[in-house]
């Protein structure tokens, strides 16, 4: 009796051990949620944590506070090069197609998360199918849809409608197709669609991907300005003096999402990453570090690439974390890879280089340089090529700046006078000038 007492409990405690042991791998092993948001039109310099004292961010501050933010962070000047860009991993020569389109011949980060297992959505701006006359341009070609972007689901504006995105917006959904929101503001219909999303997946991993609407203009009323009911969103306003209050609006969403995490139990397993995918407007002027400083976007400066990153992923990322290495926007793919354990199947190489590491604390691997391949095919926008460090920047047309003593590029060196002892960067900047044609 006693020896069956023995082996008895000997079983029941080998079962423990090994579904203990079982229970943690499975959580050693569980794959993070990912949500990527990424702003319309916004430079580094509208963000408080980084210096700017014209708009309140309380949400974003909390989140840099809390997390990592990203000084050396660069776009392209445009919003559709700066997509395909983020979305494929690879610089603009090697896929962009024109303005407004995506090449339905590309793999995004979407198709890399829906085959590490996760949920995708997108909400926001999707503007990548191109209209008639972007299509045009290209050549006749045609963009593509988000659920052959490696979508699950989503709601979006501008797919094959154009339609507001404010007040009284023009959405498409999987299940509804184009629907008029009468009376209400899209920036609320994502978040109440992003959020719901969540809840039906908070036990699978899942990757959400917002691309804003905000803050791009037109610069109209919100929700929080008692003009916003009299409203009529068919109207041709387009003031600047809403900026302000529409920075605040997307901080606010922000910060409903962020709260959204918490109160689903999976704020710890939950990566956030936010980023500006251009400079912003150039209709507006914000306060920087004392210093004024006018948005430039569609044009190659600091105030039309340099943009706000902040991540943020609770008991991972070190808090009051502050990261000066550079980043490229074709880094984010290969980073979506590592953290979802998947590798790359492209036929052409990506681009980019993983920052996983260095959001928990690890350097090792980083960048050197960033590339541009800036051909923007839209409006009068021209286009540049060109390499940069922190401090210098290098043009294929020859033109050298010191962006440490002209951050508007405003005084170049011509190659006859290139500083002598940055002759090491000149000859690794030309190379890659060279190398990326």
């Amino acid at each position: 009796m006693l020896r069956l007492q023995f082996y008895l409990i000997l079983l029941v405690s080998t079962f423990l051990i090994v579904s203990c042991k079982n229970g943690k791998n499975q959580i050693a092993v569980k794959k993070p949620n990912v949500i990527l948001i990424m702003a319309d039109d916004l430079g580094y310099e509208t963000i408080g944590t980084y210096g700017g004292s014209s708009y309140p961010t309380p949400n974003l501050d909390k989140l840099a506070n809390e997390g990592m933010r990203f000084d050396h962070c660069y776009s392209t000047p445009l919003c559709t090069p700066s997509r395909v860009q983020i979305m494929t991993g690879k610089y603009n020569f090697r896929n962009y197609i024109g303005f407004g389109l995506l090449d339905p011949r590309e793999k995004t980060f979407g198709h890399y998360m829906q085959e590490a297992g996760y949920k995708t959505y997108i909400a926001g701006k999707w503007q990548l199918l191109g209209n008639a006359y972007q299509q045009k341009l290209a050549g006749d070609r045609i963009g593509t849809t988000p659920e052959k972007a490696g979508f699950d689901d989503f709601c979006l504006w501008q797919i094959d409608h154009l339609g507001s995105r404010y007040k009284d917006p023009l959405l498409s959904t999987k299940k509804n197709g184009a629907t008029t929101h009468q009376g209400q503001y899209g920036p609320d219909v994502f978040l109440k669609n992003i959020t719901s999303f969540m809840e039906n997946h908070k036990d699978s991993p899942f990757f959400v991907y917002y691309p804003m609407v905000l803050t791009h203009d037109p610069f109209v009323p919100t929700p929080n300005n008692k003009e916003f009911k009299g409203f009529d969103a068919k109207s041709k306003i387009n003031d600047p003096t809403y900026f302000g209050e529409m920075v605040e609006y997307m901080d606010r969403i922000i910060g409903e999402i962020i709260k959204k995490t918490e109160e689903l139990g999976i704020r710890e397993n939950t990566l956030i990453l936010f980023v500006g995918d251009n400079g912003t407007d150039r209709d507006v002027t914000s306060s920087f570090n004392g210093i004024s400083i006018k948005g430039d976007k569609g044009h190659t400066t600091d105030a039309g690439t340099h943009v706000p990153f902040i991540a943020n992923w609770k008991g991972k990322i070190a808090p009051k974390s502050i990261n000066n290495n550079l980043i490229d926007f074709t880094d984010f793919l290969p980073t979506l890879m590592d953290i979802s354990g998947t590798t790359p199947t492209s036929p052409v190489p990506l681009d980019g280089i993983s920052f996983y590491q260095q959001l928990l604390g690890n350097n090792f691997q980083k960048r050197d340089w960033i590339f541009c391949h800036y051909a923007p095919n839209w409006g009068k926008f021209e286009p540049k090529r060109y390499v940069q460090n922190k401090q210098w920047k290098l043009y294929d047309t020859g033109e050298l700046y010191n962006l440490a003593q002209d951050i508007e590029e405003e005084h170049p060196f011509s190659p006859d006078n290139y500083p002598k002892e940055q002759k090491e960067v000149l000859t690794t900047f030309k190379g890659i000038l060279n190398q990326y044609k």
